[in-house]
């Protein structure tokens, strides 16, 4: 990215950050939503200089990043927004955490197909849709786990974090979202993708 997109990229987080730890609904939901976003920032930043990600995969990183943060500060069950569409489209729930795990498979479509394609990991595009999504549906698999445990390990305190509001096919429904967001990704993205990647590759021969 360029220094002004940088700029940005990093003003955007760190303001949306702040402002989601100032008086959360709940400190121990929020340390959970937003660890994700904490953890993804260590990465890309111990990362930039020997493996920079193409713009694309950033900005998609940090519109995850906002997700979970908005997440964290209301808790998913709680989003302002998402009750008042509740009210508007007859919801039986609060259905922002659908967006969450529509984001937990859209955005690591574009990060895996990035490292699969730059570390020619996968011959053949069939094959590489079929490993990012496999991939994605993995990851959202894991991370239903992951709320499971937290959930048991924390009794009350990771109702919210779970944030099934009753519905007995959440979880399925959850992983499903992820799937559909891996394609979705790679049906829309796939073309932008490859001219950006294209670009670095030329960057990179350019520095040789």
């Amino acid at each position: 990215m360029s220094n002004p997109s940088r700029i940005l990229w990093l003003g955007i987080y760190f303001g949306v950050l702040i402002w989601s730890a100032i008086a959360p609904k709940d400190g121990f939901t929020w340390l959970l939503e937003v660890a994700p976003a904490l953890i993804g920032f260590a990465v890309l930043a111990a990362t930039y200089r020997r493996f920079p990600l193409t713009p694309l995969a950033y900005w998609l990183v940090l519109i995850h990043s906002v997700i979970l943060m908005v997440g964290g500060h209301y808790t998913y069950a709680e989003v302002p927004l998402f009750d008042w569409l509740r009210e508007w489209l007859h919801w039986q729930r609060n259905n922002y955490d659908k967006v969450g795990h529509l984001a937990q498979g859209f955005i690591p479509a574009i990060l895996a197909r990035e490292i699969l394609l730059r570390l020619h990991v996968v011959r053949g595009r069939g094959w590489l849709v079929f490993v990012v999504v496999s991939f994605c549906l993995a990851v959202s698999a894991l991370y239903e786990i992951l709320e499971w445990w937290v959930a048991v390990a924390s009794g009350d305190a990771g109702v919210a974090f779970l944030a099934t509001q009753g519905y007995e096919w959440d979880t399925q429904s959850d992983m499903a979202l992820a799937g559909l967001g891996a394609v979705l990704a790679l049906g829309a993205l796939s073309k932008l993708h490859d001219r950006q990647l294209a670009i670095g590759d030329s960057r990179a021969m350019a520095t040789k």
